[in-house]
């Protein structure tokens, strides 16, 4: 039996998350710079997840090891993109949306971009909030869940690093990393952040949450892979990176798979 879903509990979380919004596009004005947006995304979450979190022994131990999950996976990427990008010029995607919502792009950046965002992670975290109120004793389930997430949580945080040492090579300008991970996959980071929310979804099922609670992960999954992930960045890295289309000939897009030989 599903457990019932709070949505009025919910609902509580979205007006903060939007008031994250709004102060990280305040921010985005001074700066000249809406993907400061991206270091805020995780923090969505993790914001959401404490509006919802109560102590409670009654819960048992799920919400303290969401706490922690989260939490943990939060401050990593949140911290990681600060640090990618300080003293760093807009990132390109938002460029482009820049001159592509003249005029008035500040304006409208407040709605297509930051209430936007700060919308679908709350849609995607969804699934945290049964997590947090589930009394349902801990099973196997919750264990193949945390070995999920904390899979992908591992695969995102050696593909950032791998990415970095390769970046900060000299001689880089114009290269393609194809050797680690990224020797499996295109873009394994993405493949890290989506294997660890459908781990924190099946520790949801685990908790007997709905069934429909499936739609945040794909959700996430989509704009991975379809959206603002893989095809956006892929849209151009070929006129910077001549090397990029054997790569794609040869390198899966998102899941890891050994590469096909040149030419095939």
């Amino acid at each position: 039996m599903h457990m019932p879903f709070d949505w009025n509990l919910a609902f509580s979380a979205l007006p903060i998350l939007l008031g994250l919004a709004l102060l990280t596009w305040l921010a985005s004005l001074k700066n000249r710079d809406a993907s400061l947006v991206d270091r805020v995304w995780s923090l969505f979450f993790l914001a959401a997840l404490l509006t919802w979190f109560t102590p409670s022994p009654a819960n048992g131990p799920r919400a303290f090891v969401a706490l922690v999950l989260v939490g943990v996976w939060a401050v990593r990427l949140s911290g990681w993109l600060t640090w990618r990008n300080h003293g760093k010029p807009e990132d390109r995607r938002y460029q482009a949306l820049r001159d592509r919502f003249q005029p008035h792009y500040e304006l409208k950046s407040l709605v297509l971009v930051f209430a936007l965002q700060a919308t679908l992670a709350w849609l995607i975290a969804l699934p945290i909030l049964p997590v947090l109120q589930s009394g349902i004793p801990w099973n196997g389930l919750d264990n193949l869940a945390c070995g999920i997430f904390l899979t992908g949580l591992l695969l995102e945080t050696l593909a950032d690093l791998q990415l970095a040492r390769f970046k900060a090579q000299p001689g880089e300008a114009g290269a393609v990393l194809d050797s680690g991970l990224w020797r499996y996959s295109r873009h394994p980071n993405y493949f890290g952040e989506c294997l660890l929310w459908w781990g924190f979804f099946l520790m949801a099922v685990a908790a007997r949450a709905p069934v429909w609670l499936i739609v945040s992960p794909l959700i996430l999954t989509v704009l991975l892979v379809a959206v603002s992930g893989v095809r956006l960045l892929e849209s151009d890295i070929h006129l910077r990176r001549p090397a990029y289309r054997d790569y794609i000939r040869r390198t899966s897009a998102f899941f890891p798979w050994p590469p096909r030989e040149s030419g095939k």
